[in-house]
Order: structure tokens, then sequence, then C-alpha cells
């Protein structure tokens, strides 16, 4: 059930919204944790007993882990959630690789045909990573394990941030499953939220996608130079506004329900640096590497080439997170690659140049990189890379056709509306009105007015879009 779909928007969120604050606070828990198993189990149907299973698990390791059996309830935890992991996501992966090989080595195959094809479960690798961030958590002290199950079953399942993040960790929201923190304040914060990334999500990210598609789906042969860079610059905004406005939906359906999440993206495209870069985007993703994966590994208080080592494995773990396929390890790899020569020579380098250059470095790595995270097998990324760098007109029927279809006034707009807030232009206007304008209150009244008719502006035009049925894909959600 996508949050942008009018089933829910018009029916799901309502009618639980509605439920959740008519009954009493200590049964609130139950009416969330039973709305997000509805919510999953209405597009996964029977997988839902995987997460369910995780669930039961990881809330018994941190019981044995609580009882003294710490390193028995980690290693349970943490072989349980890489199992689930490593089956669902990544058999198909790993057999059709191994079916390459024994392809190529000439050996006898057709029993091959008799493997079934393993369906991915929607989230797996959002919900596994926050179950074993709880049970490393208490393993390390940092957190005491929680005993009842209700709340920890609403932790993991909880449905605004369920099926593509952000990556809710146990102790941040610990005191919050404890305590209601519901409030009408919170509440219409959390709607002002989501409003923005329903808008994010309907109205930019799936323009640019359809840009994107449309021209992804040509024969790279009959492409021109100009129409590549186009496509994989709609991509780049069809990215960032897809999973940010997720993000932001997320962020604001946790309020309204009395949770405050942390914030995943910082717009990352006015980064000057890849380092920077992954500072600000999926930041609940690079931490959780972070703080469970490079620390550990010994992160940057190692020799030279044990750095190196560690950051190769930690950007190859990364791209393979994001899914099965050698075109993610390569992105992920790619994105290490420039990190560890930042780390080398180029910061330093970077630093004398105009600000504006260090801008222009970090959006050509990035927008390189995308091609391999869009394209579909790493043949494909190279001919488009080979489009974008070594200049060709295309065909001509296919770019009157391109030009037709995807050059119109609309499509314009929302494309410089994408360039345009990818910066932090509202944070800006906001600091150039004068503090005491707000502190009239007549004033006052007509900023509020002001606000309330944006939203309600934004809202108008996502309930358009939503309800002409437009192409709504959601990119995360294949993670």
């Amino acid at each position: 059930m996508l949050f942008s779909s009018a089933v829910f928007l018009f029916l799901f969120l309502p009618l639980v919204l509605g439920i959740f604050y008519s009954v009493p606070v200590k049964f609130r828990h139950i009416i969330l944790l039973l709305a997000s198993l509805l919510f999953y189990t209405w597009g996964e149907e029977k997988i839902v007993l995987v997460m369910v299973t995780s669930i039961f698990v990881d809330y018994s390791c941190g019981l044995l882990i609580a009882k003294g059996h710490k390193r028995l309830g980690l290693i349970l935890s943490v072989l349980t959630n890489l199992s689930f992991l490593g089956f669902f996501k990544y058999f198909n992966f790993t057999f059709d690789n191994y079916h390459q090989l024994i392809n190529w080595l000439g050996m006898d195959q057709s029993w091959m045909i008799q493997v079934p094809t393993i369906a991915l479960p929607i989230g797996i690798s959002f919900y596994t990573f926050q179950t074993m961030s709880y049970t490393i958590d208490v393993y390390r002290g940092k957190i005491e394990a929680q005993h009842n199950f209700l709340k920890f079953a609403t932790f993991v399942s909880m449905f605004p941030q369920l099926v593509a993040g952000p990556i809710v960790r146990y102790i941040d929201i610990k005191d919050q499953l404890n305590c209601d923190q519901t409030s009408i304040k919170k509440f219409e914060s959390g709607v002002r939220r989501f409003i923005v990334g329903l808008f994010k999500k309907t109205m930019i990210a799936n323009s640019c996608a359809y840009v994107a598609d449309s021209i992804f789906q040509i024969p790279f042969a009959d492409l021109s130079t100009t129409w590549a860079w186009i496509g994989i610059i709609s991509y780049s905004f069809q990215i960032y506004y897809d999973f940010s406005g997720y993000s932001d939906m997320a962020i604001g359906l946790g309020r309204m329900f009395g949770f405050s999440f942390l914030e995943n993206f910082n717009y990352p495209y006015i980064s000057k640096n890849i380092r920077e870069f992954w500072r600000r985007w999926h930041i609940s993703l690079s931490s959780w590497f972070r703080d469970y994966l490079y620390i550990p590994l010994g992160g940057s208080r190692q020799k030279k080439y044990r750095v190196l080592v560690n950051l190769i494995i930690v950007f190859f773990i990364t791209g393979l997170w994001h899914g099965a396929s050698w075109n993610f390890v390569v992105w992920g790899l790619f994105h290490g690659f420039f990190i560890l020569l930042e780390r080398a020579w180029l910061d330093r380098l970077l630093v004398r140049l105009w600000s504006p250059l260090q801008h222009l470095y970090t959006l050509l790595v990035v927008i390189v990189a995308w091609v391999f995270f869009r394209a579909d097998d790493l043949t494909g990324a190279i001919s488009y890379l080979s489009k974008m760098f070594v200049y060709s007109v295309g065909d001509a029927a296919t770019n009157s056709y391109l030009y037709f279809f995807h050059v119109n006034t609309e499509v314009i707009l929302i494309m410089l509306t994408a360039a345009i807030f990818s910066c932090p232009v509202v944070l800006k206007l906001k600091k150039l009105i004068p503090a005491q304008l707000g502190q009239n209150n007549s004033n006052s009244k007509y900023i509020s007015a002001g606000k309330m008719i944006f939203y309600v502006l934004l809202m108008v035009i996502s309930m358009a879009f939503v309800s002409s049925d437009t192409y709504n894909p959601f990119i995360y959600f294949r993670f």
C-alpha cells in the first residue's frame, strides 16, 4: 500500500487515526501494531510471517542478553537476521551467478530449471537492520531490553517507516514507546510534513520518473548525448524526491502518532565532496553502517591500508544492501573509490577550488554513479555512460519523439522546481523574514493564514495527481 495511493489517503489513514485517538492511551500501542500488521499484510500476505518471526526472535534475544547470555543472544539475533536477508534478498542473485559460472564451465545445468524464484519481502532490508541495532545496543549496554512484547513489536512493525525507512533505532524512540507523547502541536507538524512529502513524491518525483523511464527505455544506440544527460539528471531528481518524499511522509506520520523520527536527508545535492554527500544522503543508513560496521572494524584508527580495507568493505556492503545486483556493488564501490581519493589527497585540492567547482565535482560523481543504480545491468550502464561522454546526435526520429512528448512547460517548470528545492531555499527565506514580523499579533495571523493556504494548495495539487492515477512507483520499495 503506497502512501501516495487513494486507498491509503482516503481510507486506511483516516480510519487508523480515528480509532487511535478514540481509544484510551493504554490501548494505542495495540491499535498501531494491528494497523501496521494490516498495512504490511495488505501487499505481502503470507510473507508477513518473515517479519513476525524476526520480531519474536529479536525480542527473545534481547531478553537472553539481559539475563546474562550475552554472546548467545547476540549471535542468534545476527545470524537469524542475516540468514533471512541473505535467503530472501540474495538467493536468486547467488543462484544466477552460479548458473552463469557452470554455464561458462560447460557443465550440465538441466536440473536448475526446478529451482524456484524467491520473492523479496518489502522492507526486509530496513526492519532487519532495525532489529539488529536493538540487540547490538542491548549487548553493548547502551539500552535495556524491552520486556513488553507489544511495545517491541510496535517498534519493529510501525507502518510509517516499515517498508522504506528511515531506519529507526530503538535507542532513539525507547522513551516515546514507554510514554505517550501525542499532542496537537506535534500532530499539526506531522500533517504539514506529510503534505510536503506527498507533494515531493506525486508532483516532482513521479514527473521526473516519467521522463527518466521514457529515456532509459529507448535503445541506447538511438539516444543522443543531450537526451542521455537529460535522462540521468531526471533520474537524479526522481530518486532524491522519491526517497526524501517518502522519508518526509514517514516522519510526518510518526508525529501524527506521537513519535519523533530522526531526519534522513539534509540537502545532499549541495555537498562539496562525496564524504559530505554521505553525511547528508540516507542519513539513517550511513550512520548505521558507521556505528555497527565501520567503527567495529576499527574505523579510521587503524593503519592506512586497514582503513582502506574497512572503507572498501563498508561500501561494498552498502551497494549490496541496496539490491542483489552487480550494478549496486559497482555503485557502492564507485562512491567508496572517491572517498578514498578524498582521504588520500583530493580533499586538499578541492578546498582550494572555487566553491561552485566543488559542488560541480560532487554532482558529476553522484550523477555518473546513478547510471549504475538505474541501468538494468553493467553492460547497459557502460553503454549509457558512453552516450553521455562520447558525443552523439542520436536517431532523428527518437529525438523528435522525446522532444514532442517531454519538452513542455509543465516538465520544464517541474525540473526547475526540483533544482531549486534541492537547495535549502526555504531555510534561507525563513532567515530573511525579520524576527519581529511574527511578533506582531496582526502579522502573526496573516502569516498563519498564509501557511495554511500554502499547505492546502500543496495538498490539493498532490490529490489531483493521486486521483488522476498518474505514474506512481516507489524506488526504495524494492530494497
